[in-house]
């Protein structure tokens, strides 16, 4: 068993719209992330379940490759991924949010996360 703090959590400045801290056990991952306004991650999915609860700013979805039907994710709103379900998110104003995946990304673990790197 381990007590972390946030602030002794490296900030990774995953591109010049994305900051993030990663903290990870063996079945779980929590991801606190800072995003700029108009940042948009792009068409991807993953094994991991994910949780996204949004804290400020606006975090828009889209699902399945469909671009004419979206879900808008508010502060204090929280959405339910499941694993290999194709998404994109597109940030509306700077948004802070919280990710948790299980099992833990281990392309974000290693840095080999390159459709976010560009």
């Amino acid at each position: 068993m381990q007590k972390i703090n946030w602030s002794d959590i490296p900030v990774e400045q995953v591109n010049p719209k994305m900051k993030r801290q990663l903290i990870h056990g063996e079945k779980v991952m929590i991801a606190k992330l800072e995003f700029e306004d108009g940042f948009t991650v792009p068409w991807h999915s993953h094994d991991n379940e994910q949780i996204t609860e949004v804290q400020e700013g606006v975090l828009r979805f889209w699902f399945d490759d469909d671009e004419d039907n979206s879900v808008d994710i508010l502060p204090g709103e929280s959405i339910v991924i499941p694993g290999n379900r194709r998404h994109k998110a597109l940030m509306i104003g700077k948004v802070k949010e919280i990710d948790i995946f299980a099992p833990p990304r281990q392309d974000w673990i290693d840095g080999s996360d390159n459709y976010l790197r560009k």
